[in-house]
């Protein structure tokens, strides 16, 4: 290996319901998660030691730090002889799964170094609850229970996605410490299988994010951001992704995705026009 280099996709949850808490404060979730073109970039190159860079435009937020989530997965690969840079693009504590695919992106290149196996479920849960969906990823997904059981989703289809972050982290023990009701429905059973974007979208306007409410009361700019993709021409759904601060429009073309990008511009906001892998691009 000389150098490598794979994207860490932005995770996004289309739904987001919280089902129970287990006795030990955990909490069981059932969610709808797509996996976007935009997201961070992790290279590795060959070198004498394990380290980690970080650059890129988000740089700011992380340190490259021993419990960094990109070197405690070279930890768990028993990597000690890489040069890791994590090119830091998507916000940090954002609801983006950032953390969690730049972890998942890092076991795979180190898998293909190698040639081993990826870490097993429960070892890839001692990183983060996110950790199995994100090692799915590209793939759209169905994550359940504490977050180890993902199944694929068919036909499901790729989406004009537009991201806006209001420019302030929201950590997501703050937003379940806020959520009242902790035992709420979950999806259906058995998911439908929708002709097109705007047939998963009217779909996805009778599900929720169970963690959107308390978000909103925390931080009430997300009200802001949504009511403004809302009104946006095209905007089939608007909608806060896992813990927020962020939140995703689905337009109907990528032209009414790309307007909607530049009327919503501001100097304190991460914008982020982009695609989502559907099930026929995996």
């Amino acid at each position: 290996m000389t150098e490598v280099s794979a994207l860490a996709p932005a995770k996004i949850n289309l739904t987001l319901h919280v089902t129970g808490q287990r006795s030990d404060g955990y909490h069981l979730l059932d969610s709808l998660v797509v996996f976007t073109e935009l997201g961070d970039e992790i290279t590795l190159r060959e070198a004498q030691a394990l380290s980690l860079e970080i650059t890129g435009a988000q740089a700011a937020g992380l340190a490259a730090e021993p419990d960094n989530l990109v070197l405690r997965a070279a930890r768990l690969m028993g990597e000690t002889r890489a040069a890791i840079t994590l090119d830091k693009r998507l916000p940090v504590t954002s609801g983006m799964g950032g953390g969690s695919s730049d972890a998942a992106t890092t076991l795979r290149l180190l898998a293909q170094k190698s040639g081993t196996a990826l870490p097993d479920t429960a070892q890839a849960m001692t990183l983060g609850a996110d950790l199995p969906v994100c090692l799915a990823a590209p793939v759209p997904s169905r994550m359940q229970g504490l977050g180890e059981a993902v199944t694929p989703v068919a036909h499901l289809p790729p989406l004009w996605m537009l991201l806006v972050n209001p420019g302030q982290g929201l950590p997501t023990p703050e937003v379940f410490k806020v959520l009242e009701n902790k035992n709420n429905p979950p999806m259906p059973a058995r998911l439908p299988k929708w002709r097109d974007a705007g047939d998963l979208c009217a779909w996805l306007a009778t599900q929720r994010n169970d963690l959107e409410p308390p978000a909103r009361h925390l931080l009430p700019v997300i009200d802001q951001v949504l009511d403004a993709l809302a009104a946006q021409p095209g905007c089939l759904l608007a909608r806060m992704t896992g813990s927020g601060a962020t939140c995703f429009g689905i337009f109907t073309s990528a032209a009414q995705r790309d307007h909607a990008a530049k009327a919503l511009a501001r100097p304190d906001r991460f914008i982020g026009a982009t695609r989502s892998y559907g099930s026929t691009d995996t």
